[in-house]
């Protein structure tokens, strides 16, 4: 079985080899890396991590915890598509899609930003509504939004009064962008965490500008 590990390592040359060899002296094997983020002396990197048959994902926490420097933020199941070039992937099947392009938006989105669920959600007359969800996008819908209308990029405060409680009950963390001067946004979900990082809220913003422009 296969998960995503998110770290924080110390930024110096051999932390990510030290990890490496940690991760394989419990039996597990890195599939992939993505560096989410770099900060003065730290990285923090998603790792997509390979356990053998019979081994137990508290081993990767305990593994990569036992390294100085090291803190494991998440840790979660993984059943994703491996590759370096999802945007472009979801953005050429939003582009060629034949029916609801909005719905395949939805349906990749969480694959390639690595959530749990999206949305997306548009303004009306009785106030903001949802268009389309993803699989796994809750059934509970927010009462009112009142961030919306939304003009840029931001990771939203799960707590705050708007959120419906079962959400907070998952420990959700929230991002949004707005698709372009549509109106509409795109909201993202990841029940249990962890944060989004500044830099995951910039990529969030970047994919929305440019599928906005597809969508025309």
């Amino acid at each position: 079985m296969s998960f995503l590990l998110r770290v924080q390592l110390p930024d110096r040359p051999g932390s990510l080899g030290s990890l490496a060899l940690a991760l394989g002296a419990v039996k597990a094997d890195i599939l992939s890396l993505d560096v989410v983020e770099r900060g003065p002396g730290y990285a923090v990197d998603d790792l997509v991590v390979e356990l053998a048959p019979g081994a137990l994902p508290d081993s990767l926490l305990t593994a990569a915890e036992a390294l100085d420097g090291v803190r494991v933020d998440s840790i979660r199941p993984y059943a994703g598509m491996l590759d370096t070039h999802r945007e472009l992937e979801l953005i050429d099947q939003v582009a060629t899609a034949r029916d609801d392009r909005l719905q395949t938006l939805v349906d990749g989105a969480p694959r390639v930003l690595r959530v749990g669920w999206s949305t997306v959600i548009d303004m009306g007359p009785q106030g903001a509504y949802r268009v389309v969800g993803s699989s796994g996008a809750p059934e509970t819908h927010a009462a009112e939004l009142p961030w919306m209308p939304l003009e840029k990029p931001v990771a939203l405060d799960e707590e705050a009064a708007w959120v419906p409680k079962i959400w907070q009950d998952m420990g959700t963390k929230l991002a949004a962008a707005p698709l372009g001067t549509t109106g509409k946004v795109l909201v993202l979900g990841r029940p249990g965490g962890p944060d989004f990082r500044p830099s995951e809220v910039a990529r969030l913003g970047y994919l929305a500008g440019i599928i906005a422009t597809v969508l025309g």
